[in-house]
């Protein structure tokens, strides 16, 4: 039989709209939808991140320095290049008579924006501000209480509103805050006394080619220029890093949501073309008798088959690309992405190669079974089901699972991420399976139960034709899927909610004067006597050279760190102390005395000084405000990150550097319940160069912010879910037509509905009980390495809300059961009889 004669009758077939067939369509639907929507979302944010790389960063390249500006022979290098902008970049405070707020200051050049436009409401475009001006945030405006023409005051000086902002060009480039946005012009900061020596602030330049210039050569030439000077630069392709690994790893996340989502459908396409070939075993039988060979067989199915797929993954697709703008609009405000209608062929194509190799590979062995046995097995297929045909389809489902493969490993952007999860689901759907298959041995062998219907229900577990396999599987992964998700969820919210605010002082204050600390105490103890005040000394420096006395190693000579050693690159927090503090403990060496005035020491981090070879003992020459200073390492500590205090990678004993200008970082902890009133408005009026960040409303962000990746997370495992309930119903009503024999079988035997009733319940009910339990051990341990391996959090799940949503999934479970039951029992014996 030809291709074309196979069609027409497939077509013939399929005349009554792939009855039959749909639960194939849903599965390929939700999975392809999901992929093509994922593929296309992270295309478009990519495509944006490149296209306005410039206007991201301000710039070819920027150069970014701490507590100075480029020096003038730095500047005069760069120079020949093209055009520079400088600012400065710091945390600050903004006051008016009612309120103080923290706020993030950005003064900028006379010639900022270079790339973009700065949009102000009700102005359009506009330069940079001058004078007193300044360009507030709608959220800092808000915040003050201020509006267009209205004054308020930074650090010693009174700025003007001069206009809200509607679009700052390189906000996504200038990474996290503690405050709103206030941009004013270049030389406000040090006439309002933000400068001075100590002071905490960064300085971004930005340089614009006047030429055809590589960015990457220029910054090479930089570095080649300027030896051992910590520039911390950035180019236009690379101008907001931490977007484009958000966007990376977001991609890469949603993008195994969406190939788990495809695995489950899998079974269900499986379930659904056996089901489907069940119902059509007499058309087989009746070709077969009429000459037609398991070659015609097989090809008029797999083009029944094959369209079906066709169909379910374009209708994906479409689906996909039409919620792309939605899914773009909800991102606009974080991130840079194109809210219109976009197509990114390749993701779309990936996503339907997907969709059709699942299809391919577990729509095969139901293929190669029907194809394979004579007529008269067929038409005994009810009371003597079909055996396994797996060499016959060995060959497509191998080329299947090679190509799922090759797409989800070769073109991804991590592929051992992908290679894990596709060996992971390999081995849930092995464990499922022989799951399924002890569970049908454990019930052909259990002893004979005095209960008629539970006999019956253990019965039906293992009789032949048995839909048992498929119910487990579905059954597990869905179960399975619940707990998952409750245990991430509740765990991530037990990290927030129980371990931040525990540790989380009220304040944070920064850039205390040295002299100003007994100051600062008299303004806190008025507020409250109990409250605790831990203050330190904060300087920024960069390690020159570390090692041996005699050998050491120079960090500008070496072409890449050690792995791991990330203390050693740019400009690093440094302080010093003559005790240990608390959340450090010395693994190695010995800590100071309190009054040591000898040789310059120094304590690191104990995992910075595995990955950098560095033993006590050995020296750490650091440079600080253009000065060096060499330490000797006299112990490794062990640091407990998570305090949430002042944690340092390096702790100096005072004699070294004490005689450095700097200020003092404090943290402040007041007794539950204390009224604080007006203590911001008392420190910025004592202390008017210092930043005050209250912690509390900056959590209450993060909570929000972490609520809101909750929920993407839940809505993008959504699909999963309903990928797994599709499945789950697919399974059911694939085992309809013997359930539909064996009802009527009973009710002539005499049995009441309210018998067959029980015995469906006591069925599902068997295999839940035992599939709770594996459900629950396979949840909890995908979301404990989810938790603890991936997001490195402790392990703080809510058993109650675990139980809880796996007691709901099994009340989903006997819902469905419930709903394919009622079929059953309305099915007519002498109509049904007839039709066998």
């Amino acid at each position: 039989m030809s291709w074309g004669r196979a069609w027409t009758i497939a077509r013939r077939d399929l005349s009554s709209g792939f009855r039959g067939l749909r639960l194939l369509l849903i599965c390929l639907f939700l999975g392809v939808g999901a992929l093509a929507a994922i593929g296309s979302l992270t295309s478009a944010i990519q495509t944006e991140l490149d296209s306005q790389g410039q206007a991201i960063l301000g710039g070819d390249l920027e150069i970014e320095l701490w507590q100075r500006m480029l020096s003038e022979e730095e500047a005069q290098f760069l120079e020949q290049y093209g055009e520079l902008s400088a600012g400065y970049r710091m945390q600050a405070m903004a006051t008016t008579e009612d309120v103080a707020v923290p706020i993030e200051l950005k003064a900028v050049a006379p010639n900022y924006p270079m790339y973009g436009e700065l949009l102000i409401e009700d102005a359009g475009a506009s330069a940079a501000p001058e004078g007193n001006e300044a360009f507030l945030a709608p959220g800092a405006a808000e915040r003050l209480g201020v509006a267009q023409g209205e004054s308020f005051t930074v650090g010693s000086k009174q700025l003007v509103v001069a206009g809200i902002i509607e679009e700052e060009p390189d906000r996504l480039s200038e990474g996290f805050a503690l405050g709103q946005t206030i941009i004013v012009a270049q030389d406000f900061p040090a006439a309002a006394g933000l400068t001075l020596p100590g002071a905490l602030y960064e300085t971004k330049t930005r340089l614009a080619f006047d030429g055809n210039y590589d960015a990457e050569e220029v910054e090479e030439a930089l570095f080649e220029a300027f030896p051992g000077v910590p520039f911390d630069t950035r180019t236009a392709d690379r101008a907001s890093p931490g977007a484009e690994r958000f966007v990376s790893r977001m991609g890469e996340f949603l993008t195994l949501v969406g190939l788990a989502a495809l695995v489950i459908a899998g079974i269900g396409i499986g379930g659904g073309v056996n089901s489907y070939l069940e119902a059509r075993r007499n058309s087989i039988a009746t070709l077969k008798i009429l000459g037609a060979t398991s070659r015609d067989i097989s090809r008029i199915y797999a083009l029944e088959v094959g369209a079906a797929a066709l169909v379910g993954s374009l209708a994906g697709l479409v689906a996909g690309v039409l919620v792309t703008p939605l899914l773009a609009n909800a991102l606009g405000a974080l991130l840079p992405v194109n809210t219109s209608l976009t197509l990114d062929w390749w993701a779309l194509v990936r996503a339907m190669l997907f969709g059709l190799l699942v299809a391919m590979v577990f729509a095969a062995p139901p293929l190669a079974r029907a194809k394979t046995f004579p007529a008269m097995a067929l038409m005994r297929a009810r009371v003597s089901p079909l055996a396994r045909q797996w060499k016959a389809a060995a060959l497509p489902v191998g080329i299947g699972l090679a190509g799922i493969a090759i797409l989800a490993i070769a073109f991804s952007a991590q592929p051992l991420l992908s290679a894990g999860f596709l060996v992971g689901a390999a081995l849930i759907l092995g464990l499922l399976a022989l799951l399924g298959i002890a569970i049908r041995k454990a019930a052909a062998k259990a002893p004979r139960a005095s209960n008629p219907i539970v006999r019956a229900a253990i019965a039906n577990l293992h009789r032949p034709g048995a839909a048992t396999g498929s119910l487990v599987t579905a059954l597990g992964f869905g179960l399975s899927a619940f707990v998952l998700l409750a245990g991430v969820q509740s765990s991530l919210d037990g990290n927030i909610q129980r371990s931040v605010p525990d540790r989380a002082p009220d304040y944070f204050v920064l850039d205390i004067p040295k002299d100003g600390l007994e100051e600062f105490g008299a303004i806190i103890g008025g507020v409250s006597e109990d409250a605790v005040i831990e203050a330190v000394p904060t300087l920024r420096g960069f390690i020159v050279s570390y090692g041996p006395a005699d050998n050491p190693t120079v960090v500008a000579e070496l072409e890449e760190l050690p792995e791991g050693a990330w203390g050693l690159s740019g400009e690093r927090g440094l302080t010093y102390s003559s005790t240990l503090p608390e959340g450090n403990a010395v693994v190695e060496g010995e800590w100071w005395n309190a009054d040591h005035s000898g040789d310059n020491l120094v304590s690191i981090d104990a995992d910075l000084a595995q990955a950098a070879g560095i033993e006590v003992g050995h020296i750490i020459t650091v440079s600080v405000l253009g000065v060096e200073r060499t330490a000797r390492v006299a112990s490794i500590r062990r640091i407990d990150w998570e305090s949430l205090g002042f944690n340092n990678v390096y702790i100096f004993s005072p004699n070294t550097l004490e005689d450095t200008p700097h200020n003092l970082a404090a943290t402040v902890d007041l007794p539950e319940g204390t009224e604080a009133g007006g203590l911001l408005r008392q420190l910025v009026q004592a202390f008017p160069a210092a930043s005050v960040i209250e912690v509390g409303p900056i959590l209450t962000e993060a909570r929000a912010i972490l609520d809101q990746v909750s929920i993407a997370i839940l809505a993008a495992a959504s699909v999963a879910v309903l990928a797994g309930i599709a499945v789950l119903l697919g399974a059911i009503a694939a085992a309809r037509a013997a359930r539909i024999y064996d009802t009527v079988i009973l009710r002539v035997l005499g049995a009441s509905r309210k018998q067959l009733l029980a015995l469906q319940f006591a069925e599902f009910g068997l295999l839940a009980a035992v599939l709770a339990g594996v459900a629950l051990a396979l949840g909890t341990g995908i979301a404990w390495l989810i938790v603890v391996q991936l997001f490195e959090f402790d392990w703080l799940p809510d058993w109650t809300e675990i139980l809880a949503v796996l007691g709901g999934g099994l009340l989903l479970v006997f819902a469905f059961a419930l709903g394919a039951s009622l079929p059953l029992l309305r099915a007519r014996p002498a109509q049904t009889l007839r039709s066998l």
